[in-house]
């Protein structure tokens, strides 16, 4: 008997591609992350993909939350929490580090573990170290597990402001003049630290900017205009990361621009103009996310300086060799040059972030913007590449 008169099985529907969005996590952005995983999960097209929602805990448990984009929302200028999401608080959500086996396992004590299926691909909503500075990104190596954005080496340089400085120096790209206090030198040593942050303002003037090295979304970020308010404002950026970055005021204006990853490579936006926020001393969190400070979309730049605004921020995503996605922040100083303030690897990605409008305006829209994340991110192998 030939085979094509066997009886043949019904063809199964190839699957829809599954993706993990993981947010939370042990960072201060931990609730900015719920907010942003939950405008991304409410933009992912449910005919394409399955979603699977997983929350990483102020603590770093891994956990299984409901898919509810609409309770990670800012409501009455507060952030959301996890505990409004997770599904049991006693439940684990365990990834595989084989990479045959790119199996999720959820499990809850006294119960037999339940398999939730394979992950095709993450998209890692994190801010802040333990998530956008590499870390997660070495687990989803080790698994094999295909993700969202930068890997490790450009996820760590873009989240260590003092390094990614580094970079883009021995890169030819302009950057301000800054200063580091390590966290030994504050430590046994307070006053030649001091004396030190007081040697860079003789040099470039106060006001100063005093910052954690290794932080985002602008906490614990402090504006010092004098010596007296200079311990304090340590002791603020401490309290998100025990490396200090210390920054000359650069006086011009707020540029910023996203880079996204095209088949033939990454592309420049139309660059955004962050305006002077009269109710904030500087673009601090509240400007960014609770008072929803209105950026200029497009920036009202002459066509020169857009084009080469637009070749820098794809320089800085060349330099430190990013992937998938980046916000380049700029000052436009009042001799007409630009300097790089950073870049961020995740940035802010509600549908009213800078970056998502930015794309808006030239031609992608929130929906588009994330598919072709995801896509960039399916298409891309983990290891070296």
């Amino acid at each position: 008997m030939s085979s094509e008169n066997l009886p043949q099985s019904p063809a199964q529907e190839p699957r829809k591609p599954r993706v993990a969005v993981v947010f939370g996590g042990r960072s201060s952005e931990h609730g900015i992350s719920i907010v942003t995983a939950g405008a991304v999960m409410r933009a992912i097209d449910r005919e394409k993909y399955d979603v699977l929602p997983i929350g990483i805990t102020t603590d770093g448990r891994w956990v299984l939350t409901a898919d509810a984009p609409d309770r990670m929302a800012i409501d009455d200028r507060k952030v959301p929490s996890m505990e409004q999401l997770v599904v049991s608080a006693d439940g684990a959500v365990v990834l595989s580090v084989d990479p045959a086996n790119r199996e999720v396992v959820y499990s809850e004590p006294g119960s037999v573990p339940k398999a939730l299926g394979e992950v095709d691909v993450v998209f890692p909503m994190l801010h802040g170290p333990y998530g956008e500075d590499g870390t997660l990104q070495g687990l989803l190596e080790l698994s094999g597990v295909p993700y969202v954005g930068s890997g490790v080496l450009s996820s760590a340089v873009g989240q260590d402001k003092e390094y990614m400085k580094r970079v883009f120096t021995s890169f030819g790209l302009p950057v301000g003049p800054y200063e580091v206090i390590r966290p030994r030198e504050w430590d046994n040593d307070p006053a030649a630290a001091r004396k030190k942050i007081v040697d860079f303002a003789g040099e470039h003037g106060w006001p100063l900017f005093v910052k954690p090295a290794r932080g985002g979304s602008s906490m614990g970020i402090t504006k010092v205009n004098a010596l007296s308010g200079l311990d304090e404002a340590i002791e603020e950026a401490r309290r998100h990361d025990p490396k200090v970055l210390v920054e000359s005021l650069l006086t011009g204006r707020e540029i910023e621009c996203g880079v996204l990853e095209f088949e033939d490579g990454p592309r420049a936006s139309v660059p955004a103009e962050i305006p002077p926020v009269s109710a904030h001393d500087f673009y601090d969190f509240e400007a960014k996310y609770i008072d929803s400070a209105a950026g200029i979309v497009p920036a009202p730049l002459t066509d020169v300086q857009t084009a080469e605004l637009q070749r820098l921020a794809v320089a800085a995503f060349d330099a430190a060799a990013c992937e998938g996605l980046v916000r380049a922040d700029f000052f436009l100083q009042d001799d007409g040059e630009f300097v790089i303030n950073e870049i961020n690897t995740m940035p802010g990605f509600t549908p009213i972030s800078m970056y998502p409008r930015m794309w808006q305006e030239s031609g992608v829209d929130y929906p588009e913007l994330v598919d072709r994340l995801i896509t960039a991110a399916l298409r891309r192998p983990t290891g070296l590449r």
